[in-house]
């Protein structure tokens, strides 16, 4: 894909939602740390509904932190994996205490050291907490790469240095953003809806489902 032709995508992903964010649900960067923590391999719809009823309780590292991995579980146990997430969080709220005196830090590399934080996971906060360029490449954002030709790659870091190098400047802020509404919601992984998209004449998918499905 050349480069006009990726900036006319942006822009039109600009245009259609020019201030973009995420459907997590947070009010500070360390909400919205936990929350991402909590998302790996789980919907943000079921996340948001378990922060819901934790944040009103507890939404500080030494709230967190006091209710301890048994008191956190009730909390968390409608999503995936919750019993070693809720060990993630607790020791993550022990090591924010300890080492940055309660604050998330917006170092890439103090940020991975904590546990159940991928480089994923850092980009996320980067990004989203601290305003940051950079370019979280989960699922969905993966797929509408390769599938558009945006910035094919093998592996998610491939993807992510493509999309670095690759979103014009003015777009970079955002990129992750669009990627992933667009792929969560138009550009889907079983029935993309070519017919609904608003990049379909730029996407260079050779497999377009361009007639929508008929009603059963």
């Amino acid at each position: 894909m050349n480069a006009e032709k990726r900036r006319q995508i942006f822009e039109r992903l600009k245009a259609a939602n020019p201030h973009p964010t995420t459907e997590l649900e947070y009010t500070t960067p360390f909400e919205l740390l936990i929350a991402v923590i909590l998302s790996a391999q789980a919907t943000d719809v079921s996340v948001n509904k378990a922060t819901r009823q934790l944040y009103p309780v507890a939404n500080t590292p030494e709230t967190i932190y006091a209710l301890g991995v048994d008191g956190l579980i009730p909390y968390v146990q409608t999503i995936g994996l919750y019993r070693n997430k809720a060990k993630n969080v607790i020791e993550t709220c022990r090591l924010l205490i300890a080492q940055h005196g309660s604050a998330v830090p917006r170092e890439r590399e103090s940020l991975q050291a904590l546990p159940g934080v991928g480089r994923k996971t850092a980009n996320v906060v980067l990004n989203t907490a601290f305003g940051e360029p950079a370019m979280a490449v989960d699922t969905h954002i993966f797929r509408v790469s390769n599938r558009t030709g945006i910035a094919p790659g093998k592996n998610v870091e491939i993807v992510e240095d493509k999309l670095m190098k690759f979103v014009p400047p003015e777009f970079l802020m955002d990129a992750h953003h669009w990627l992933i509404l667009h792929g969560r919601y138009t550009c889907t992984a079983r029935s993309p809806q070519c017919w609904n998209c608003m990049i379909a004449d730029l996407c260079e998918c050779k497999q377009k489902i361009l007639t929508p499905p008929k009603a059963t």
